[in-house]
């Protein structure tokens, strides 16, 4: 049917844009609050008229909810707070026919304690499941102090003693979210059984929560001693601690190619092509291992260096150098500003919506898959939420964090209340923002811009950030050299300190490997020049040769020619090859 999706195309993921819906906050399709699953299915059009191409759903899995979902106590069940199994294969039906993916959100690392595995595993350590999790006995008489001197990712302590059976689990989060034992072939087994069950059912790829810590330190050795505070996106050491023996193990990396050979399997049976995205954090040259060192691991990693990346054009300049050093073809970078556990990017950028149109170019038209977090098409902000009214079991873990280092971890866009950044989705003026029905209380409280700032006001506005990024998705999409090509960075030396630019190409020139676009290297054949001011200034750039098309700008409208004024912020693309009229919309 028109709009549907070609199941057997091999390379759709590289060329596909990512949309990130935070289920409980998108659209409440039964009227008790929460987003579901029927409001997902009453807004694919919507979806669809945006451009988006692939979908990411936060999971729908039944859970006790204290994690919003990511405490997972039957995996294979959709919670009845987000709908029915008939529901969830709706939606997955309605969305391929609309020429859309799907992507499931797989939590591998832990369980919820209230999973029927824990449950039997803590009664007995003579549990027939007691080795499905990390259980250890104490050290010092009685077992008083923790197995050794690991702290979880969010900085307490991660063993945690349970008095029934005298010893210690282990959780890498959240307490009530305890580790699997990937150690032991049968938990192995097992989750490799529920990620082909939930491929087989129809989900076009997997989203894989905090991927690296899947394994631990058989030895249980003590981490050592760390410098840093407060982890960031480039080293995820932190709160003194040096992570060695608790994330980015290897045999992580080995699960990672193991993983990818069950993904292939289940494509092979059904002739549809899947991909896989781990969420990791580290350099990229570290995290560039979990692709496997012949590109058999994961098809994807995310990387967040985006999101302390300076807004100057030499920063960024850096970053795609790096990216584009660490993950050459046939591997791909990913561009991330934002998601359900970050600050929302606007605020980092002084809720300019000019220098929001700047990055969302960047972000969807730099060589690699871009991952766009709801709300932020429309320029939603982080809500003011006080600790004390915080429903994230995050948060309530952080109520005693001093002041004043809750204020430094906001300012490196670490939330210590996730709730800020998971507000309701802002689609129209109405009570309740058309989120949920009027006189219904939603699960997060609406953000005062909501009469403002929200879908419909966006779409009636030609010059909004909403109606930027559909002209980009659209422009990607048909483009090829903007969704296939490769990338040259241009030549510093012919464009002003603040502009960053660099050529997209399909097919790729002979010149790539040089990785440096010279007034020589200009090419010939289907070349997109991106040009992006990050000054408040006006910058004037000299193109290497006359373009024969202004395919988009951040202005809505630029004069053709060889020797340019950019406007304030302005991202500019234009066609140097082969001509073709501009996208429209």
């Amino acid at each position: 049917m028109p709009g549907s999706v070609n199941m057997s195309d091999p390379t759709w993921w590289q060329k596909t844009c990512v949309y990130q819906i935070y289920l409980r906050s998108f659209q409440d399709g039964n009227r008790d609050g929460i987003g579901d699953l029927a409001g997902v299915l009453a807004r694919l059009d919507y979806l669809a008229e945006l451009g988006v191409e692939t979908l990411w759903l936060t999971p729908f899995f039944r859970s006790p909810q204290r994690d919003f979902g990511y405490d997972i106590s039957d995996p294979y069940a959709v919670d009845p707070q987000y709908g029915s199994l008939a529901e969830l294969q709706r939606l997955l039906s309605a969305a391929h026919a609309r020429g859309m993916r799907v992507i499931l959100d797989m939590v591998l690392n832990h369980t919820s304690d209230e999973h029927a595995w824990f449950v039997q595993s803590r009664r007995s350590k003579d549990s027939p499941l007691r080795d499905y999790y990390l259980w250890r006995p104490g050290r010092r008489p009685g077992g008083a102090a923790p197995p050794n001197n690991w702290r979880s990712m969010i900085g307490p302590r991660g063993w945690h003693y349970d008095a029934a059976t005298d010893e210690w689990y282990w959780a890498s989060f959240l307490p009530f979210q305890p580790d699997l034992n990937y150690r032991n072939p049968q938990v192995k087994a097992a989750m490799l059984e529920l990620c082909r069950y939930w491929l087989r059912l129809g989900f076009d790829g997997l989203r894989l929560d905090i991927f690296s810590a899947l394994f631990k330190d058989a030895a249980l050795r003590d981490n050592p001693f760390s410098p840093h505070l407060l982890p960031a996106e480039d080293n995820p050491d932190g709160f003194f601690q040096h992570n060695q023996y608790t994330i980015d193990q290897p045999d992580t990396l080995d699960f990672a190619r193991e993983l990818r050979a069950a993904v292939d399997e289940v494509a092979a049976q059904d002739g549809v092509p899947r991909f896989l995205v781990g969420e990791a954090f580290g350099p990229p040259a570290k995290l560039r291992r979990y692709c496997g060192p012949r590109a058999d691991g994961l098809h994807l990693v995310f990387l967040f260096k985006t999101f302390r990346t300076r807004f100057a054009a030499p920063a960024f300049r850096a970053l795609l150098r790096e990216y584009e050093r660490e993950f050459a073809s046939p591997l791909l970078p990913t561009y991330v500003l934002g998601n359900h556990d970050r600050a929302r990017y606007l605020e980092r950028l002084g809720n300019d919506p000019q220098r929001a149109k700047l990055l969302a170019t960047l972000q969807l038209t730099a060589r690699g898959v871009p991952f766009i977090y709801y709300g932020e098409c429309v320029g939603m902000t982080n809500l003011d939420i006080p600790p004390a009214a915080a429903k994230d079991a995050f948060a309530a873990s952080s109520r005693r964090v001093p002041g004043w280092l809750a204020r430094l971890a906001r300012r490196h866009g670490l939330l210590l209340n996730r709730d800020e950044c998971r507000g309701p989705m802002q689609w129209d003026d109405s009570p309740n923002a058309g989120f949920t029905a009027p006189g219904v209380t939603p699960w997060l409280p609406l953000h005062p811009s909501y009469r403002q700032v929200n879908v419909a006001a966006a779409q009636a506005d030609p010059d909004s950030l909403w109606r930027c990024y559909q002209r980009l998705l659209r422009l990607r999409k048909q483009t090829p050299a903007l969704h296939a090509g490769a990338l040259l960075l241009w030549d510093e030396a012919l464009l002003p300190p603040q502009v960053l630019g660099y050529r997209r190409s399909s097919p790729p020139p002979r010149a790539a490997a040089a990785a440096e676009l010279t007034e020589d290297a200009a090419g010939a054949g289907d070349c997109v020049d991106v040009l992006l001011n990050f000054s408040a200034e006006e910058q004037a750039v000299e193109l290497p040769q006359q373009p024969t098309a202004v395919l988009f700008s951040t202005h809505r409208e630029a004069a053709l020619g060889r020797r340019l004024r950019l406007r304030p912020y302005e991202g500019l693309i234009v066609r140097t090859g082969r001509a073709a009229p501009p996208i429209s919309g």
